[in-house]
């Protein structure tokens, strides 16, 4: 049973209670080899085709709409983008969904799906089907988006959180927690000084440079619960200890600031343009040289390794000492996307 008998923000934190969700509510019931693959995206052949497909869906409820860097609509076909992305697909199409208060101004509305315009151009996808739905006012906060999207995932390409293996190496593509700071400061009018900006971007062009640069097993984006609970997600996945070095991490000074200030850890911050790739020993550095050429990789590191050992993470501090890194636990930022 689900702890307290009721649904609170923490389920949908991205950390521990989503995934007790998840697993004593939905995945019992739904269960199947796709569903449970546990990847971002479902992956699976037509029938009589050749080709395999990648199918994935998620909704949008970010408060505020619009934040530094980005907004709901960029956030929305971003974000489906990416989770196809991450199995290493090509994405094609999208469809889009609203559900709209009563009320709302029209004037936002065509901003966002402007936006939503200028976000599928840059990442190369249509969106070609979709569907409006008006809510009494009061029964939905503004806005909230669906987009569900579909790719495909080129021959000889194998991606999985379950694919992580003992010697493999950790990259992450850049500075992590972005979104998350900018979107709180945002919604807050903390007035933090810096460079707080979202990193919501499409993710496909980077993930289609470095699978030609060697072997990736893993990919994933750290977005709810960041990447401390992205990296137990993959480990328990792949059933295998992931160690990280704290001082390897890239994390802006400003961003840095921000969640010291607010109490928060960096680690469990939301991304939205960053990913992680785990991939063979032998290809870590010439991977992490063409991540790097990509401007959406420039900062990109190489922050540990996957050992064998009970499914955990594992986090080398500055001092030298090492503790567990746990999944997030409550909800630090509720709807941050």
């Amino acid at each position: 049973m689900i702890e307290g008998k009721v649904v609170l923000l923490s389920h949908g934190s991205g950390g521990r209670l989503s995934h007790e969700l998840i697993e004593k509510v939905f995945k019992p019931r739904f269960s199947n080899s796709m569903l449970d693959q546990g990847d971002d995206a479902a992956e699976f052949k037509m029938q009589n085709a050749n080709c395999r497909i990648a199918f994935t869906t998620d909704s949008y409820v970010v408060k505020p709409l619009f934040f530094p860097g980005g907004d709901i609509g960029r956030l929305a076909v971003c974000g489906t983008v990416n989770d196809l992305a991450m199995k290493g697909a090509t994405p094609l199409y999208l469809s889009v969904g609203f559900i709209i208060e009563e009320g709302f101004s029209v004037e936002t509305l065509e901003k966002v799906v402007d936006s939503m315009t200028a976000a599928a151009k840059e990442a190369g996808v249509s969106i070609v089907t979709g569907d409006t739905k008006v809510v009494d006012k009061g029964a939905c906060d503004g806005l909230f988006i669906n987009t569900s999207g579909v790719g495909v995932i080129p021959e000889g390409v194998n991606v999985s959180g379950s694919l992580a293996a003992p010697g493999d190496v950790v990259i992450i593509s850049g500075n992590i927690g972005d979104h998350g700071a900018a979107v709180i400061n945002a919604r807050n009018n903390f007035g933090l000084s810096g460079n707080l900006f979202s990193d919501v971007a499409p993710l496909n062009g980077l993930v289609s440079s470095v699978l030609k640069a060697g072997s990736i097993h893993v990919l994933r984006d750290p977005t709810r619960g960041g990447l401390a609970t992205t990296l137990n997600e993959i480990a328990g996945q792949s059933k295998v200890t992931i160690n990280i070095e704290e001082e390897k991490i890239p994390v802006k000074p400003e961003v840095k600031g921000a969640c010291e200030m607010l109490g928060l850890d960096p680690l469990y911050v939301a991304n939205e343009g960053k990913l992680i790739a785990i991939v063979a020993s032998e290809d870590a550095e010439s991977i992490l040289k063409v991540m790097r050429q990509d401007p959406l990789g420039k900062e990109a590191a190489i922050i540990g390794k996957v050992e064998s050992g009970k499914p955990q993470v594992l986090l080398t501090t500055f001092l030298g000492s090492r503790r567990p890194l746990m999944m997030l636990e409550g909800e630090a930022l509720p709807r941050i996307c």
